[in-house]
This record gives C-alpha cells, sequence and structure tokens, in this order.
C-alpha cells in the first residue's frame, strides 16, 4: 500500500489521480489533499478518501471547509503553511505536485527534505528553481518522476538505456487549435476559441498556454533539468494526432518514442507505480483506424512565445521565472477578457526586456523575480 498526498487535488491533474487511486484501492491511499478555493468539490473528495489532513490555499475557503467537515476527523488547514505541513506529512511516500503556479516551489522543496518522492506535475518548480530541486533531489535520494505526458514519455524512453547517452530529446506538441494559422488571423481570436483543444482535456490555464506554445516552452525548460541535457539537444516536433508523446534519439541514430492515446491517466500512473506497470482501463490505439503520424517543424514567427521560452532557460538565472509570471498573469488578463490574445506573448517580451536576471538565485530571489514581474505589468498601459 503507497501512502499519497496530492497538491491540487480539484484541478485537471489531481481528480484523474484520484481516479486511479479509485481504480486501485488495496495499492494507493490518500493521506493528505489541498486545493486552491473549489470547497464543493474538497469536501466530496474528503468524505470519499477521508484523509488525516485537507488544505485549502485561500482563507475563505479554508473556513468554510473547516466548518464543513467538523463532523469528521479530517484536520483543515490553510495556506503555505498547510502546503508544507500537507507535503511533510509523516506517512506520506510520495507527493503528487499538481498546484498550478510557483506557489509548488517551497511545499516540493520541503517534501524533498522530509523524503518524499515526487510525482511531477507542477512544471514552474523545474522551470524556475530546477538548479535548486534536482541537486536537491539527488541529496536528499528522492525521486522526481514526471507526470506531464511527453516528460513521462522521454522517461519511459530512457528505460533500459540509462547507461547511453542522449543525442536529442524530441519534444512533441499538437500545435494547439490555432496550428496553421498565421499572425493576421489570430489578432481577434476569442476566449473560447483558445480553449477548445483538439486533442487533450486540461484546466483553462494550460490549454491557453497550449494555444500560445508557451506550454511547450515551458517544457523545454522543464526538460533540460530532468533529464539533464543542453538546450541545444531539445528539439520541439509538432505531431497534430498526439499519439507519439516523445521521443530520445540516442548518439547511434537509435530513436525510442513511447505512444498511447491522448490520457493523462496514463503517465500519471506510471509515476505513481513506477518502476512497474498496472492495468489501465481506457481506450487503445488502433493502428489500422489511425492510419499516418504527421510531424513539422514549429511556426516560432506567428507562435513567438517558444523562441521567448528558450532564450529566457538560456540566459538562466531569474530570466525563466520572469518568463512564468508574466505568463501567468497575462493569461489571467486574457481570461477576463482584457487584452487580445497576440498580447499574451508582447507582454512576456516587454517582461524579459526589462528585466537584468539575478544569476544562480535562491527562492527568495526567485519569488521576488515573481512580484517584480507582476507589479511591472500592472503600471502597463494595456
Amino acid at each position: 500500500m503507497k501512502k499519497i498526498g496530492i497538491l491540487g487535488s480539484t484541478g485537471s491533474i489531481g481528480t484523474q489521480t484520484l481516479d486511479i487511486v479509485r481504480a486501485n484501492p488495496e495499492l494507493l491511499q490518500v493521506e493528505v489533499l489541498a486545493a486552491g478555493r473549489n470547497v464543493d468539490l474538497m469536501e466530496k473528495q474528503a468524505r470519499e478518501f477521508s484523509p488525516k489532513l485537507a488544505v485549502m490555499w485561500e482563507e475563505k475557503a479554508y473556513e468554510e471547509l473547516k466548518t464543513r467537515l467538523t463532523d469528521t476527523s479530517i484536520r483543515v488547514c490553510r495556506g503555505m503553511e498547510g502546503l508544507i505541513e500537507a507535503s511533510t506529512y509523516p506517512t506520506v511516500e510520495m507527493l503528487v505536485t499538481a498546484v498550478v503556479g510557483m506557489i509548488g516551489i517551497r511545499p516540493t522543496i520541503a517534501a524533498m527534505k522530509a523524503g518524499k518522492d515526487i510525482a511531477l506535475a507542477n512544471k514552474e518548480t523545474l522551470v524556475t528553481a530546477g538548479h535548486i530541486i534536482m541537486p536537491l533531489a539527488k541529496e536528499a535520494g528522492v525521486s522526481v518522476l514526471p507526470v506531464d505526458s511527453e516528460h513521462s514519455a522521454i522517461f519511459q524512453s530512457l528505460q533500459g538505456n540509462r547507461q547511453n547517452r542522449i543525442h536529442k530529446i524530441l519534444l512533441t506538441a499538437s500545435g494547439g487549435p490555432f496550428r496553421g494559422r498565421t499572425t493576421e488571423q489570430l489578432q481577434n481570436v476569442r476566449v473560447e476559441d483558445a480553449l477548445k483543444h483538439p486533442n487533450w482535456t486540461m484546466g483553462r490555464k494550460i490549454t491557453i498556454d497550449s494555444a500560445t506554445l508557451v506550454n511547450k516552452g515551458l517544457e523545454v525548460m522543464e526538460a533540460k533539468w530532468l533529464f539533464n541535457v543542453d538546450y541545444d539537444q531539445i528539439q520541439v516536433v509538432v505531431h497534430p494526432q498526439s499519439v507519439v508523446h516523445s521521443m530520445v534519439e540516442y548518439e547511434d541514430g537509435a530513436v525510442m518514442a513511447q505512444l498511447g492515446t491522448p490520457d493523462m491517466k496514463l503517465p500519471i500512473q506510471y509515476a505513481l507505480f513506477y518502476p512497474d506497470r498496472k492495468p489501465l482501463a481506457g481506450e487503445r490505439l488502433d493502428f489500422y483506424r489511425l492510419g499516418q503520424l504527421t510531424f513539422e517543424a514549429p511556426d516560432t514567427d506567428t507562435f513567438r512565445a517558444l523562441k521567448l521560452a528558450v532564450n529566457a532557460g538560456r540566459t538562466g538565472g531569474t530570466m525563466p521565472t520572469v518568463f512564468n509570471a508574466a505568463n501567468e498573469m497575462a493569461v489571467s488578463l486574457f481570461l477576463q477578457k482584457k487584452i487580445s490574445f497576440l498580447k499574451i506573448t508582447d507582454i512576456i517580451e516587454a517582461c524579459m526586456e526589462r528585466h537584468t536576471p539575478v544569476p544562480d538565485p535562491d527562492v527568495e530571489e526567485i519569488l521576488s523575480a515573481e512580484q517584480e514581474t507582476y507589479a511591472h505589468i500592472r503600471e502597463m498601459a494595456l
């Protein structure tokens, strides 16, 4: 029986993780749950899975959940203090980090120091603090297992080949809902259009990131740290069918790939049970029906965010934090219909141009760069 904690239990990754727990009650037990503001869903989860601890990020949500769960033995906590307590809870063996944003950094570090393995779905942690996280994982003797479908595919393609040198990582991208469109055609894109991903069902923020290719840029930065490669060794390949989830090319030219239907439960379950594979219900690939797989280069002139992300990663220091923070706030403004779709990338670029990166930043400097970026956007004439 593996005992787990889930940060972000009411989000897309969190709810699918709990689906896996439901299917494997004899193998998985939920010890702690944490979420942001969705009290209704958290209450249902808490009553179904009976965790020892439930955490709400927002104060009002905490107060309401605490009142609702007075008839149970579940302890309710709040804020960053609660997240860190959940992350270091004594009986938790593996922590699924599925929160959105940089609030995941401190809890992840705390969990690793407490000896917890990490099933990583919070990409901002590695994007902004990879230089801290990966050395700490080695020092603490804990595993960081990727949950993103692309990074899980790379990780799976490395199994049995760890002793061989990677020549190149081929990171696949669906291209999002606007693949093939020009800048002019994106001028009047609506929020509703950007939220219609052709293959994947995800949260609103990550769906917009997929539409701008920001998500792929973040994944490039994440892959650099997860697999200890240089940026020159990472190539983004647009693959509209989302069947090949990513590939690894070795120095002899052999390419290993992981294929499957676009279903996040597979990478989540692989991380939870690694190195074992367990039965998983769901659709299987039918190659007769599939017919063909296609691949193409990304259009980084129209979707400039991918190029900006790679530049941020190469610059290093606090620049990836600025890229990430600028995007988070810009996406929020777009979802509120306060800016246009193309303005998201413009805001990221403006913030990067203004920033003087701090090399090798500690956590405080990373979080300070985040706040400075938010302040800069608030000063902009949008």
